[in-house]
């Protein structure tokens, strides 16, 4: 079955930075919120509160990745894809300030993978 959301090499590398900066204790979240928040934001675990209306989309990088409720509907016919760009991103990302952002793109699904999506529920 098609993932929900992948990642780039260029994104996977940046995690493994992340993770041997920080620890294994990481998340992602998308909320669609001010302040750049519509872009993927890697956390460490207890720095954001992942609540009832967050949507798990699956991992990347080993990392669960979620997503606002508000913005799943938004985006739940597309693949979201984290790449990295170059510039300083949101800064409440652990990326910040590294000279690279985590970088939001997405394709729609087909209609083949959109049904197998629906099926699994």
């Amino acid at each position: 079955m098609v993932d929900r959301v992948t990642a780039t090499p260029e994104a996977l590398a940046l995690i493994e930075q992340l993770k041997a900066q920080y620890g294994l204790a990481l998340f992602f979240h998308q909320s669609g919120g001010c302040c750049d928040n519509s872009a993927a934001n890697c956390y460490q675990v207890g720095d954001l509160t992942i609540g009832a209306q967050d949507v798990h989309l699956g991992d990347i990088g080993g990392l669960p990745f979620y997503i606002g409720a508000a913005q799943y509907e938004y985006w739940k016919h597309t693949q979201l894809i984290i790449d990295v760009v170059d510039g300083t991103g949101g800064t409440f990302s652990l990326e910040g300030g590294s000279g690279k952002a985590f970088h939001t793109r997405s394709r729609l699904f087909t209609d083949e993978e959109w049904a197998q999506l629906q099926a699994a529920g």
